[in-house]
C-alpha cells in the first residue's frame, strides 16, 4: 500500500501560494472563524501529481478492463460525448442565466426528451431526476397524482416482483405506498396467477424490470398488462435493463405508463463511484400534466421551461438536472442513430448469449434458455460440496484484471453471479473472460483454498466483511 497523502505531507512544504485575503475580521460572523489552522497535508505539487496518478492506477474501470457488473452496464464511453458536453457554450452556462439566453440548451434538453419518447413509446419525459432511483420516486409521485385526481384514495398498494431492483420497493414506500411481493414463475418471470390473486382495488400500480434482473424478457408481459390496468391500476418501468431492448421492442408498447431511464448507464456517462448520473421519467398522456416542474415543454413552437403549474408535483431537483450527463447521452443517441441502437442492443444480447452457452457445462445457469443482455449463474452446489461461494469467484477475478460481476442478487438465487458482458466488449474479451472463469471453476475442484485466499495481487487482500461494515474507518487520525 502506498502512503495516504497525510502521511507524505512534510512541513513547511508547499504546492501553491494563495494571495492575501482581501476580507477583513469585521465582515466575518464569529462563529465561522475558525479557532486553530486547518490541518491540511503540506506536500510538493509533484507529490499531489505522484499520489492521485498512483490512485488512479490501483482504480479499475471500463478504461482498463473488463467490467461485467450485472444490472449496471458498465460499458466503455465514447470521448466523443466528453467532447460534447465540454462544448463552451455547454460546459460554462450558469443555472441562473435569464431563460433567453440558454434557447440552444433548452433545445438541446428538448431534443433528447423527443428521442427518449420515441425510444420508449412514451408521450412526454422530464429529464429533472438525478439518478435512477431518484427517477422511480418521481414515477411513484406521478402515478399517486394522477390517482389523487381522480379521487381513487384507496389505492394504496405497489406491487413489485421479488427478483426487482432493491430500490423499487423502497422508491414506492418513500412515496408512501405499501408494498406488495409477488413471486417469480419457474421461468423466472411473474406469476401469473398470484399476481391475479393480489391485483384489487387497492393496487395503484405494479414496477417491473423488463428484461428483469435475471436477464430475461418476459413473454406475458402483455397479459400483465391487461390484468393491472383492468384493475384500475398503472404499470411502471424499471428502465435499468433498456439496454437490451433499444430500437427492437418500447416499454409505451407492452403497456406501461410511465417509465424512468437510467442515462448514465445505457446511454453511455461515465458513473463509476457514484455519479454522475440522470434518471429522467417518461409517461403517457394520462400523466403528463403532473411532470414536475422545470420540465422542458413546447409551446407554440416555442421551448420554455414548465413552471408553477397547479397539477404538477412540484420541482424534483433545482435548475435543469445533471444537465452535462444530458448532453453526453443526446450525442450518444445523435451519434449512433436508430439503427445504432438497435444494434448496440442486438450485441448485448449477442454477447451475453455467446458467454454463457460457453460457460453453462460448468456454472449452472439459474433460467437455462436465452437471454438478454445478461444472465445469472448460481455457486450454491459448489459451496455446498466444495465450500467455494460465490464472493470466493468474484476475489479470484481480481488476481487477474476483472471486475467481479453483481454478487448475491437477485435474492431469488442463492450464491448468485450476475454477468453482464455489455455490447462494447470483443469477441477476444469474451473469450479471454470466459476462459478465465473455466480456470477458476477448476481450480475451485481442486484446490478451493486458493480461492478462499484470493485476491492475492491486489493493494488490498481480502477483507474482513463483517468488520468493515460495522466498524468502518472513515477518517484520518493523525499519529
Amino acid at each position: 500500500m502506498s502512503n495516504l497523502i497525510f502521511e507524505t505531507s512534510r512541513e513547511g512544504r508547499r504546492c501553491v501560494i494563495l494571495p492575501s485575503s482581501q476580507m477583513h475580521g469585521d465582515d466575518v460572523y464569529n462563529e465561522y472563524i475558525r479557532e486553530s489552522a486547518l490541518e491540511l497535508p503540506e506536500v510538493a505539487e509533484i507529490d499531489i501529481v505522484r499520489h492521485y496518478i498512483g490512485l488512479s492506477r490501483k482504480a479499475h474501470g471500463v478504461d482498463n478492463g473488463f467490467y461485467p457488473l450485472g444490472s449496471c452496464t458498465m460499458k466503455y464511453n465514447p470521448r466523443l460525448n466528453e467532447d460534447a458536453a465540454s462544448l463552451p457554450g455547454f460546459a460554462h452556462l450558469h443555472p441562473l442565466q435569464p431563460e433567453h439566453t440558454v434557447n440552444g440548451s433548452l433545445k438541446a434538453l428538448w431534443h433528447l426528451q423527443s428521442s427518449l419518447c420515441e425510444v420508449t413509446g412514451m408521450d412526454a419525459f422530464t429529464v429533472q431526476p438525478a439518478a435512477g432511483a431518484h427517477g422511480e420516486f418521481t414515477g411513484m409521485l406521478l402515478i399517486n397524482a394522477y390517482h389523487q385526481s381522480r379521487k381513487d384514495t384507496a389505492r394504496t398498494q405497489v406491487i413489485v416482483p421479488d427478483s426487482a431492483h432493491g430500490t423499487n420497493p423502497a422508491s414506492a414506500a418513500m412515496a408512501g405506498y405499501e408494498v406488495i411481493s409477488v413471486k417469480s414463475n419457474d421461468k423466472g418471470g411473474v406469476d401469473i396467477d398470484e399476481l391475479r390473486s393480489l391485483v384489487n382495488e387497492k393496487t395503484a400500480a405494479l414496477m417491473l424490470t423488463n428484461p428483469n434482473t435475471l436477464g430475461l424478457f418476459d413473454e406475458n408481459i402483455k397479459e400483465i398488462a391487461d390484468i393491472v390496468h383492468d384493475a384500475g391500476g398503472l404499470l411502471y418501468y424499471d428502465g435499468a435493463n433498456l439496454n437490451a431492448i433499444m430500437g427492437l421492442s418500447r416499454p409505451g408498447d407492452m403497456g406501461f405508463d410511465v417509465v424512468h431511464l437510467n442515462l448514465h448507464k445505457t446511454f453511455s456517462t461515465p458513473h463509476g463511484g457514484g455519479g454522475p448520473g440522470s434518471g429522467p421519467v417518461g409517461v403517457k398522456k394520462i400523466l403528463e400534466p403532473f411532470l414536475p416542474n422545470g420540465t422542458i415543454i413546447k409551446e407554440n413552437d416555442h421551448i420554455t421551461i414548465k413552471n408553477d403549474s397547479e397539477v404538477s408535483i412540484g420541482r424534483m431537483r433545482s435548475f435543469y438536472g445533471n444537465f452535462l450527463t444530458n448532453i453526453r447521452a443526446l450525442t450518444y443517441i445523435l451519434s449512433l442513430g436508430g439503427d445504432g441502437l438497435k444494434e448496440a442492443s442486438k450485441n448485448a444480447v449477442l454477447n451475453a448469449n455467446y458467454m454463457m452457452e460457453k460457460l453453462n457445462d460448468l456454472y449452472t445457469v439459474a433460467y437455462p434458455g436465452t437471454c438478454m443482455h445478461e444472465f445469472v449463474v448460481s455457486m450454491e452446489k459448489e459451496k455446498h460440496e466444495y465450500n467455494v461461494s460465490a464472493k470466493d469467484v468474484s476475489k479470484a477475478l481480481l488476481d487477474v484484471g476483472i471486475h467481479p460481476p453483481t454478487m448475491y442478487f437477485p435474492n431469488i438465487v442463492h450464491e448468485a453471479l450476475m454477468i453482464e458482458p455489455n455490447e462494447t466488449e470483443s469477441k477476444e474479451t469474451l473469450d479471454f473472460a470466459i476462459q478465465t472463469f473455466r480456470d477458476i471453476y477448476h481450480t475451485a475442484m481442486t484446490n478451493g483454498q486458493a480461492l478462499r485466499d484470493a485476491p492475492l495481487t491486489t493493494p488490498v487482500k481480502r477483507v474482513d466483511d463483517v468488520l468493515a461494515a460495522r466498524s468502518p474507518i472513515l477518517i484520518y487520525k493523525k499519529p
